[in-house]
């Protein structure tokens, strides 16, 4: 864990009056320790990440006692739970025979193998917050019942809270990340040509950003009248001279999730498209302009949706426009209307304003932007105006 990491974490216990803090969802986990399951991604199986001031513990099924010995994560205890059938070689390696002493000394159920990971870190009793985020009605009660010799509190928004203010690390990867996915969207820029359907840019910008260490997720080309559509699947619409294409475009790298969104026009842009960007863009850098410690997230919409409609789109109506992004698409806070929360440093924000017009089409532009001591740091280096595609 980084220091940054333990200091937010630290900050909850002390705040809240927590003798541990207990993560239950794949990047509350990962926060707390580093530790990524792919036996969680692909069968949503139960795991606990466990931080308190003494230490860290991860409970996890057997199946991910290898993964854990073999990438040497970085935790103080591990206590793995239920079944899994391995053989060992006859002289095992260490990695082997930490794998097997684990394995053997596993607990029967998952609730089991927390009340040992917190007896292991010094904490036989106190106050336990427990991450609801990923964890049913029916679990919850059968670690609540295991627990009976502590005060069982919700958790899922204290770690959002200590994951907002993003450290060092974690910013380095949100860059490279965006670097990553800005640099895949800007090829698929430059395949573009009539003929090109949506389908195959989409698979261009996965290979791309593959090929460049990221992972890409949420993909969308639009074509004409098909931008309008906000979340549209891939299909087989070839671009046309004249349509307007709309990009947006996330990938994962080490954990971190970036997202960029951009417009573009096959030919000279008509009078309505280039008042849309120009619009949309305005509003845009309004709100980047207005991001500063202490500003409300509300002030910042009301700010993008205010200059939008002044530049030419009079009807521009958001829910939001933009939130925090990290090791999910989707964190703290939300930039949306009548938003009290007060932008600190260290936000990481991804600010967008989409517009979509059925029967017309769609332009979006997002970008990301750090949060800084005096002010504000766009992070991305592509440029945002509407690209005229020839």
């Amino acid at each position: 864990m980084y220091p940054h990491q333990a200091e937010r974490l630290t900050q909850t216990l002390e705040r809240h009056g927590l003798d541990a803090l207990i993560a239950t969802t794949a990047a509350n986990v990962a926060y707390v320790t580093g530790f990524s399951s792919l036996a969680k991604e692909v069968y949503r199986t139960a795991s606990f990440a466990v931080f308190t001031r003494g230490g860290t513990a991860l409970c996890v099924p057997a199946i991910d006692l290898a993964p854990i010995v073999v990438d040497a994560v970085a935790v103080d205890q591990v206590v793995a739970f239920g079944g899994f059938v391995s053989s060992y070689a006859e002289t095992p390696d260490t990695a082997a025979q930490r794998i097997r002493a684990l394995a053997e000394a596993r607990a029967a159920t998952p609730a089991d193998a927390l009340a040992a990971a917190l007896e292991a870190v010094g904490v036989s009793a106190g106050t336990v917050a427990l991450d609801e985020g990923h964890i049913t009605p029916q679990a919850w009660q059968r670690v609540v019942a295991r627990l009976s010799g502590y005060t069982v509190v919700p958790a899922f928004d204290h770690f959002l809270a200590a994951r907002r203010i993003k450290g060092p690390w974690e910013l380095e990867c949100l860059q490279r990340a965006l670097a990553i996915v800005e640099e895949a969207a800007n090829a698929v820029v430059q395949m573009l040509r009539p003929g090109v359907t949506e389908q195959e840019a989409v698979r261009f910008f996965q290979q791309a950003t593959l090929q460049r260490g990221g992972m890409p997720y949420g993909a969308i080309v639009a074509f004409g009248e098909r931008a309008a559509i906000p979340a549209p699947s891939p299909s087989d619409r070839a671009l046309r001279s004249r349509d307007l294409v709309r990009l947006d475009f996330g990938c994962v790298h080490r954990g971190y999730c970036a997202e960029v969104a951009r417009i573009a026009v096959m030919g000279e842009p008509g009078p309505r498209a280039s008042r849309a960007a120009d619009a949309i863009l305005t509003g845009l850098e309004a709100a980047i302009g207005r991001i500063a410690p202490g500003v409300t997230a509300g002030d910042i919409h009301a700010t993008a949706v205010g200059a939008t409609r002044e530049a030419g789109l009079p009807g521009f109506t958001r829910y939001h426009v933009g939130h925090g992004i990290g090791l999910e698409p989707y964190e703290r806070p939300k930039l949306n209307a009548g938003n009290s929360t007060p932008l600190e440093a260290g936000d990481v924000l991804r600010v967008e304003t989409p517009y979509y017009e059925h029967g017309w089409g769609g332009l979006s532009i997002k970008d990301t932007v750090l949060v800084t001591t005096t002010g504000a740091r766009a992070l991305n280096r592509s440029a945002r105006g509407l690209v005229v595609l020839d």
